[in-house]
């Protein structure tokens, strides 16, 4: 009997060292992450309001880990080529993605995705948010929001408003503009955001929804008139324009916004990492003095704020999308 117990014990013992030696690897892995440089991929192409952050915050995450990042641009059908390429990227932290707020459209705007936003990635924080502007030409009769609702109430499509085409986050903002003010209006679709502004400050359509960052330099050249911020409080940089809140609409705060992922199944100790040196790459000055240059709002929260956050946006436009029976030609 004592000869079958030292038995027993010491197979005991050596299938605890098996494991042992099978979860080593794993474990100081992750605990020596990270140990080569990083890539993140952008949805968009380069010289974009997505590809702008990423080259921002990137290097500034790069020396919180004490690795490089490298970008990559991975552009295409509204963020979907880049997207895909990381929900089958190993989940090991080596491979992030930084994406836009067509990331929370994109489920309701087409009928399939080559992935499940949902389920495909893990959210590692929410850079900034961007109010859009409701502008108008310098020379349209609507002086305030007020006076919009009224011009485009008097008969049905009395007034049309530009995009960089369907689906766009200026369409989708004319559309919960429309919701919120009971009023059918006129889309207009152009390929580009370019041409679609330049048409709003010629006078060939009068209204836009534009990106505070963008526009700016317009509304204090005189070319447009911003009528409201679609933020829930005013902009520092355009404190004498009121919120559409302000303006009598509610339930309409509209953000451009940038967020980075890690793919789905990463390990908990290597996210907490990635989170902590996203967060302080947001409390870095460089990047704290760009954003609000830009006009926007940065974002400090835990991964699940983040997650919380871009599921509220992903049911809002749900049903903006929905209500406005918006599809992609």
């Amino acid at each position: 009997m004592p000869h079958l117990v030292r038995r027993q014990r010491c197979q005991w013992i050596a299938l605890a060292s098996l494991a042992f030696c099978a979860s080593t690897p794993s474990a100081m892995a992750q605990a020596a992450y990270p140990s080569k440089p990083i890539t993140l991929v952008v949805t968009y192409p380069p010289g974009g309001g997505a590809d702008a952050m990423a080259r921002l915050i990137g290097p500034k995450m790069g020396e919180a880990l004490g690795q490089s990042i490298v970008i990559e641009n991975k552009p295409g059908a509204g963020g979907q080529i880049g997207a895909a390429a990381v929900a089958k990227a190993t989940p090991d932290g080596y491979t992030l993605m930084l994406d836009a707020s067509s990331f929370s459209v994109n489920p309701s705007l087409y009928s399939k995705l080559p992935y499940d936003s949902a389920k495909a990635f893990q959210p590692v924080g929410v850079v900034a948010l961007f109010p859009n502007v409701v502008l108008v030409n310098a020379n349209f009769t609507a002086k305030n929001v007020t006076e919009l609702i009224a011009a485009a109430g008097k008969t049905k499509d009395a007034v049309s408003y530009a995009s960089s085409g369907n689906g766009s986050a200026q369409h989708l903002a004319g559309a919960l503009f429309e919701s919120a003010a009971k009023v059918d209006m006129v889309h207009v679709p152009y390929k580009g955001g370019g041409p679609a502004l330049n048409d709003v400050i010629g006078g060939q359509v009068p209204l836009f929804f534009g990106n505070l960052a963008s526009t700016l330099q317009h509304v204090q050249s005189g070319k447009l008139r911003a009528l409201a911020v679609t933020s829930g409080k005013r902009s520092s940089i355009l404190p004498d324009v009121p919120t559409l809140s302000e303006s009598g609409l509610r339930g309409t705060e509209i953000y451009e916004w940038n967020a980075v992922f890690a793919p789905a199944n990463t390990p908990e100790p290597v996210m907490k990492k990635l989170a902590e040196a996203f967060q302080q790459a947001l409390d870095s000055p460089e990047v704290k003095a760009r954003i609000a240059q830009l006009g926007g709002d940065i974002q400090k929260g835990s991964p699940e704020q983040a997650k919380r956050f871009i599921e509220q946006q992903t049911s809002l436009w749900n049903r903006v999308i929905k209500e406005r029976k918006i599809a992609i030609e």
